[in-house]
């Protein structure tokens, strides 16, 4: 458990460890809404990439069958509150598997909503931000 004053406490420490050792560019796989939120308090979102969020496009017998994606909106809503309005980038599925093993890390949370998992792209903090 992280005992320190700001941080959220789903944030573990060796998540801490591997949010702040990631470079410009490097991504994150996670899942989860509430997770999302803490990370986003943290992380900046790259702004020179068309979307820094990126989640596996459905399967086409899911997108004939007009399959729903409730949590797609709740990524959208917290990614808009960090600041990004740009949609959320959608994926082939075995591009996406292919992507998730480059990412600098993979959080596993335990997330069971369909198509819930989700790539982010580390920006950098504008150094007029920098305190």
């Amino acid at each position: 458990m992280v005992v320190l004053k700001g941080i959220p406490a789903a944030l573990s420490p060796e998540l801490l460890y591997a949010l702040a050792k990631m470079g410009h560019g490097d991504e994150l796989g996670l899942g989860i809404p509430l997770l999302l939120e803490a990370i986003l308090k943290l992380l900046p979102l790259d702004t020179y990439v068309p979307s820094p969020a990126a989640v596996m496009d459905l399967v086409d017998a899911d997108k004939q069958s007009g399959l729903s994606v409730p949590v797609w909106g709740a990524y959208t809503q917290l990614l808009a509150q960090a600041g990004s309005q740009s949609p959320l980038e959608k994926v082939e599925r075995f591009a996406f598997y292919e992507r998730a093993k480059k990412a600098f890390a993979v959080v596993a949370t335990g997330e069971t909503a369909l198509y819930g998992n989700l790539i982010l792209k580390k920006g950098v903090i504008p150094p007029e931000l920098l305190q």
